[in-house]
């Protein structure tokens, strides 16, 4: 079989897959370049149609005509839990405990903080060795605050490392996914140990909201945090999310004691009190026009339920790596293979990975990378089709087998890698 004929019969293949899909006809709902195969939707998801329109209208007739009345109007008021319920829906979160606000750097600093105050005399967090760097960062900062100390943990260490620091520890706060790898933990059993010594478990989700079943309340989830411009396809610079367990509400006492979480915020009392149930967790006036263009975003979602999502991904990124099989392509594998333990994007290793991915975007295949080795390649499986995970392996294979990536051109770096 010739290799053109092998690249037939995989799209051949790729296109049953794609008629039979939960998914089918979602792809109609995002805006993209004919001549592009969006695999960074990991880092900042395509723009869905029905987002300009409501922008549009936010600008022109919301903000334009109605002015601070839209406060009240249009409930830009009530926006940031509205939008937080409908992101609770997407990871497993009954109504009332997700409020969208901030960026994931600082829920995150509330949530440390936070966890902190809800386990008083406990002085340890863990945390993954191998987070984003912002979550080591923030963790680390919030912990110096609060007087607690920071033990970095491989996630396949924790629960180990839980049962011995014991009645010592406030908290256990792990990515779902690996940010580089792909790697999905088993933050369920993460948290069932972090709750049999008597601590909480936070959850970041920013590389599973949207494309993993989560479960929040089903997994026993202390807190949580995600950002809203990876697979849920907000924009850039997206608000972020922070869940709160309905059980912790009452006592959440997050640091950033803003205006907007007072009980009372229009009394213009001068001493906080906090406002009940998840709306404590906001601070100061959101980015309204981010955060409504995020709602309607979510409306990609409508009718479909994480578990087709979640079986879609998984079946676009194995077809990617059964294409990749199939073509000969011979480049070490970051990602499990084995579905369970895969998130929704492949990853490969090639010591000038750089170059490797520069010379895929200039074919329109878009991906990015990841210090020191990594080819990161993200399936958002909304708008990333079974036909596109094949044309990707091939671009893969002809930008390897003709030595794309030493063209000179595809060493230099710009600001953003």
């Amino acid at each position: 079989m010739t290799t053109v004929q092998t690249h037939e019969d995989l799209i051949a293949r790729a296109a049953e897959a794609d008629a039979a899909s939960p998914l089918r006809g979602t792809r109609d709902l995002f805006t993209l370049p004919d001549d592009v195969i969006y695999l960074d939707g990991n880092s900042l998801g395509a723009l869905p149609t029905a987002v300009p329109a409501v922008v549009d209208d936010v600008m022109h007739r919301q903000w334009g005509e109605r002015l601070i009345r839209s406060w009240n109007e249009a409930d830009w008021w009530g926006a940031q839990t509205r939008v937080g319920d409908r992101v609770g829906r997407l990871v497993g979160a009954a109504p009332g405990q997700v409020v969208v606000t901030d960026s994931t750097s600082v829920n995150l600093f509330k949530a440390v903080i936070g966890a902190g105050r809800l386990r008083p005399g406990r002085t340890v967090v863990l945390t993954d060795p191998d987070s984003f760097p912002t979550d080591l960062y923030m963790t680390e900062s919030a912990a110096a605050l609060a007087g607690l100390e920071v033990r970095r943990v491989h996630p396949r260490d924790a629960v180990t490392a839980i049962a011995e620091a014991g009645e010592a520890l406030a908290l256990a706060s792990y990515s779902s996914v690996d940010y580089r790898t792909g790697e999905l933990w088993d933050l369920r059993a993460i948290t069932e140990a972090a709750h049999a010594v008597g601590a909480l478990a936070c959850w970041d989700l920013c590389h599973s909201a949207g494309v993993i079943e989560v479960d929040l309340d089903a997994g026993g989830a202390d807190l949580a945090v995600g950002c809203g411009y990876k697979y849920l396809n907000g924009g850039p610079g997206a608000p972020a999310f922070l869940y709160v367990a309905t059980r912790h509400q009452d006592d959440f006492d997050q640091p950033l004691t803003g205006w907007q979480g007072h009980a009372h915020p229009f009394e213009m009392r001068p001493d906080y009190e906090a406002a009940p149930g998840i709306t404590r967790a906001r601070v100061g006036t959101p980015p309204l026009l981010s955060v409504l263009a995020l709602e309607a975003a979510l409306t990609a979602y409508d009718g479909l339920s994480p578990a087709d999502v979640r079986a879609a991904s998984l079946s676009v990124t194995g077809t990617f790596i059964d294409a990749l099989d199939a073509l000969g392509v011979d480049l070490p594998l970051a990602t499990p293979r084995e579905p369970e333990r895969r998130g929704s994007q492949v990853s490969l290793r090639h010591p000038q990975a750089f170059a490797v991915v520069q010379a895929l975007i200039a074919r329109g295949v878009i991906g990015d990378f990841r210090e020191p080795d990594i080819i990161r390649l993200g399936f958002a499986p909304l708008y990333v089709t079974h036909v596109d995970a094949v044309r990707a392996a091939v671009h893969v294979q002809e930008v390897l087998d003709g030595r794309e990536f030493e063209r000179p051109e595809f060493a230099e770096r710009g600001a953003v890698t």
